[in-house]
């Protein structure tokens, strides 16, 4: 059963489980945590408030804080959990009661506090970084609570926002404000990405192509929800990873973009009905290859039902593949298996990324803490270009596929 989409976060929701100033006056940095860590983050930590945290198993919020809560980004604490949704209306609906337990079994364990607002949170007593993983019409709403909340950082899940102007809204909101927003796109700090760029550069005359994949079944039903729960767009949701590869180390911008041109033979764009009966088009495999004017070329090639792993290949002058490297490698591959026993049921993309989604929060929260740079992570800069890309492409792309 599809899992409804949280509704938008609403400050004043007042449901079954909250927090509230009172609530986490009660609690004290004498509640063990693990038995190692003490509720509330220490010196040299972020105070971490996860926003929008899904269902177990489901909602890549829910990965994130198994990530932190584990303690495998050392400098990030995980003291907040905001979610309205399966804290209010969805508590009695799909994934509700899972929820329940796992936060219940969370506050037990660590001391996290969960909640259903962000004006309910207290003052920071360590420098208090934001994750937003909720809902994309969300975002910019949320950016401005996390500001009002006292957060220093924010990390901001894919694409950032529905529209152009309202990503850029929040960069100039979070800049007059001295917050610094880093973009969720692990794909830029990831192993694969970087040792293809650094084979190509070898090869003269070489051509890159991004190939990302996911694991939906090849039906009607199964794509349909992919298209309404994603309502976005592919290149918006899905494939906004490798579109801020190419802003970050192709000099693609919509400016510079000379030519794009679709593989036909490869590419496949449906209409198909949603959970909800409404139809819903996008793409649910494209390819398509970039020239700029600044004399770079570089291919992208994503497909919903293409399986778990990512990959990227380098091809020679005369067209012949050279290199190909996958995500995950054979180093990595133990690391997923151990995590697929851990948790069957979640969702496999998860597990393949692991280790990048732990760079993104480790060095985020590193700098919230130190100030020490972030290094490779994207900027809401460079967000707001791929996002002006996106909406380039789509309706190109389409045109092209008609």
């Amino acid at each position: 059963t599809a899992l409804p989409r949280s509704p938008p976060l609403l400050c004043n929701e007042k449901k079954a489980i909250m927090f509230s100033r009172a609530a986490f006056a009660s609690l004290s940095r004498g509640i063990a945590r693990n038995n190692v860590r003490t509720f509330a983050a220490g010196a040299g930590q972020a105070e971490v408030v996860l926003v929008g945290c899904g269902a177990p198993n489901r909602g890549m919020g829910w990965y994130h804080a198994v990530q932190m809560l584990e303690g495998r980004c050392p400098s990030a604490s995980l003291d907040y959990v905001v979610e309205p949704w399966f804290l209010g209306g969805g508590a009695s609906g799909p994934g509700g009661p899972e929820f329940a337990e796992w936060a219940k079994e969370s506050t037990e364990k660590y001391g996290t506090v969960f909640g259903t607002s962000m004006g309910d949170l207290p003052e920071p007593k360590q420098p208090r970084c934001a994750l937003i993983s909720g809902r994309t019409a969300d975002n910019p709403r949320l950016v401005t609570e996390s500001i009002a909340a006292g957060c220093k950082t924010i990390i901001l899940e894919k694409p950032g926002a529905p529209t152009v102007a309202e990503l850029q809204g929040s960069m100039e909101e979070a800049e007059a404000a001295g917050v610094k927003i880093l973009m969720g796109y692990n794909k830029n700090v990831c192993k694969y990405v970087r040792k293809t760029r650094e084979f190509a550069e070898t090869v003269p005359g070489s051509h890159v192509t991004f190939v990302s994949n996911n694991a939906y079944e090849n039906t009607p039903e199964s794509l349909g929800e992919c298209f309404e729960r994603n309502a976005e767009g592919m290149l918006k949701n899905m494939a906004i990873h490798e579109l801020a590869l190419l802003v970050s180390f192709y000099d693609v911008s919509v400016e510079n973009i000379e030519s794009v041109t679709a593989d036909k033979e490869f590419s496949s764009m449906q209409t198909l009905p949603g959970p909800s009966g409404k139809e819903f088009t996008d793409f649910d495999k494209i390819k398509f290859t970039i020239k700029t004017k600044t004399g770079k070329e570089v291919s992208v090639a994503a497909d919903r039902c293409g399986g778990t792993d990512s990959f990227a290949t380098v091809t020679d002058a005369a067209g012949e593949e050279v290199f190909r490297y996958w995500m995950p490698d054979d180093e990595d591959k133990a690391t997923v298996a151990k995590l697929q026993a851990e948790y069957p049921t979640a969702m496999p993309y998860f597990f393949t990324q692991d280790p990048d989604y732990v760079t993104v929060k480790e060095r985020a929260a590193k700098f919230t803490a130190t100030g020490e740079e972030a290094e490779g992570l994207a900027t809401i800069g460079i967000a707001v270009e791929t996002l002006r890309v996106a909406e380039y492409l789509t309706p190109t792309l389409m045109e092209q596929l008609k």
